[in-house]
């Protein structure tokens, strides 16, 4: 015995079971499998199986593992139990898995039978078979069958109710109805102008959004102010769109390079899916013009101009006051809501310049607010910092009295709104100076008409704070019983308290209220001092 221990020492090798130790290193002998060919077996293809192969081999090379094969074709079903080097492919596939201790049935498709396959490098793993789901195609087959049915009848209720709210919306149109409702479940539907409406608000979201610059041929000059010039343009759809409607019609208004931050944050407000509303300016995309060192917003085109010059030149009806006036103070709930028209979260936004040359007029006689140059987004996360270095922003005649003393809370953002709600007010008021339903009308005049045509801050701030000036409401204006609801709202819009303003939502909702007034159902025509199209000007 003790010569054999001697002898074992010298030749440097000792044989314990299954191990060999050579040179004090350990290294197992190649893996024993399950090697049994193929053979009809009895395993389901369901849970585990003992496979039924009584033959055990050791691998021919140290890299190889154990793998079983189960196969169903018609009512034949076999296993196949063998060694096989995972770096090679077995029946077209290549092992997954082979480094784990259990043998797991893996289902491979396209193999001309049902067809499972496991792999595997623990000692006879694969005597032992684990298929890793209880249920087989035939089930799974027969609940897509079951779901399909259901998904087509889901598909075909969503869309007749989508082209219902279409039918209930055109239908409306063509009854002459005179505003659309606030009712939220409506404003889920698609916004479709009127049929007299400018084509290019319909085609709004038909234009890519890619990085080639539009087919645009610019018409004429619309506007200007102080960042930008506002063209009349005509828009080529493409090659697929016929002769007759190969053009669009289109606003373009165009930032010079030094006027980015103006573009950029103008865009940025645009963007925002939630913006969109009838009673906001319809968008389509915006543009590096780099050749002309331009940057451009393309928007849909109001041949009606802005609300200034339509008053100026216009005087309204009873019914267009309240066309304008609501859809106006609808415009701006949208803003300042924090919520969309289907329940949808969405930030509110605050215009900043409301007044009536950054309102546009529809050709139904509704408004559509438009430059968001100084709009800004209400999120919860701006810092009083930030909201503090948004700057005193506006133009002084539409000015809130908080926002002319620089004293506007910065810890509450609904002040931004309560100042937005003052210089709409001072809208409605333009909007009901030019009323035939008052009595004598006289020549436009805008807000504080007896100061200078751009009255500075410290003018306005004399007029409005100091002075606690307001534009006049003149007892004969409050023998219309419409117009004396509108300027007690209006009085309540431009309180020197702006905790005490009411909301953009409450003006609508006293709108909504008055629409089927008895006394306040004639209609006369607008009277029309010049054409139908007329320039967008303005006022900075």
């Amino acid at each position: 015995m003790e010569l054999l221990r001697f002898s074992a020492f010298w030749c440097g090798t000792i044989l314990f079971g299954n191990i060999v130790i050579v040179d004090a290193e350990v290294m197992k002998l190649r893996t024993l499998c399950k090697f049994c060919d193929v053979e009809a077996t009895s395993c389901t293809g369901k849970g585990s199986c003992t496979v039924e192969c009584d033959r055990t081999s050791i691998c021919a090379n140290d890299e190889e593992v154990c793998v079983s094969i189960w196969r169903k074709k018609d009512d034949n079903v076999t296993l196949e139990t063998v060694c096989h080097h995972p770096a090679q492919k077995l029946y077209g596939l290549v092992l997954e898995d082979y480094n784990n201790s259990k043998c797991e049935m893996k289902e491979k498709w396209g193999m001309g039978s049902q067809f499972f396959i496991c792999s595997c490098t623990e000692e006879e793993c694969n005597a032992n078979i684990f298929f890793n789901s209880n249920m087989d195609s035939q089930v799974v087959a027969v609940i897509l069958v079951s779901l399909v049915p259901l998904l087509v009848m889901a598909v075909i209720v969503i869309t007749a109710f989508y082209f219902y709210r279409v039918y209930r919306q055109r239908q409306a149109h063509s009854k002459g109805k005179k505003g659309p409702s606030l009712d939220f479940s409506d404003g889920c539907a698609m916004i479709i102008d009127d049929e007299g409406s400018d084509s290019s608000s319909t085609h709004a979201n038909n234009l890519n959004h890619n990085t080639e610059l539009l087919p645009i041929e610019l018409d004429v000059q619309v506007g200007k102010g102080r960042f930008a010039e506002v063209y009349k343009a005509k828009l080529k759809q493409g090659s697929s769109v016929s002769k007759e409607q190969g053009f669009e019609t289109v606003a373009i208004k165009i930032f010079p390079y030094e006027e980015y931050a103006s573009w950029k944050n103008e865009k940025e407000v645009f963007s925002d899916a939630d913006l969109r509303h009838e009673n906001v300016l319809h968008f389509l995309t915006a543009e590096e013009r780099k050749v002309q060192r331009q940057y451009w917003l393309i928007t849909a085109y109001h041949p009606l101009g802005n609300l200034q010059e339509y008053l100026t030149h216009h005087i309204v009806s009873w019914l267009d006051l309240w066309q304008l006036g609501s859809s106006l103070a609808r415009g701006v709930a949208h803003l300042h809501s924090d919520h969309t028209s289907c329940g949808r979260y969405k930030v509110p936004i605050t215009h900043r310049d409301i007044k009536s040359p950054n309102i546009l007029v529809k050709s139904d006689l509704t408004c559509c607010l438009c430059d968001f140059g100084l709009a800004m987004r209400l999120d919860n996360s701006l810092s009083v910092d930030e909201l503090a270095n948004s700057g005193q922003v506006g133009t002084a005649r539409y000015m809130a009295p908080e926002v002319l003393e620089s004293r506007i809370n910065l810890e509450n953002i609904e002040s931004f709104k309560q100042a937005d709600v003052y210089s709409m007010a001072l809208v409605l008021w333009e909007i009901i100076s030019r009323c035939s339903a008052i009595g004598e009308v006289k020549e436009y005049e805008p807000p504080f008409g007896n100061l200078r045509e751009h009255p500075c801050v410290e003018s306005m701030k004399d007029s409005v704070v100091r002075d606690r000036g307001r534009p006049e409401i003149p007892n004969s204006w409050i023998n219309h019983t419409g117009i004396q609801i509108v300027c007690a709202s209006i009085e309540e819009c431009w309180d020197s308290d702006p905790e005490a303003r009411l909301t953009a939502q409450c003006v609508a909702e006293r709108f909504d209220d008055m629409e089927y007034l008895d006394k306040l159902s004639d209609r006369s025509d607008s009277e029309e001092k010049i054409p139908e199209e007329i320039f967008v000007v303005d006022e900075k």
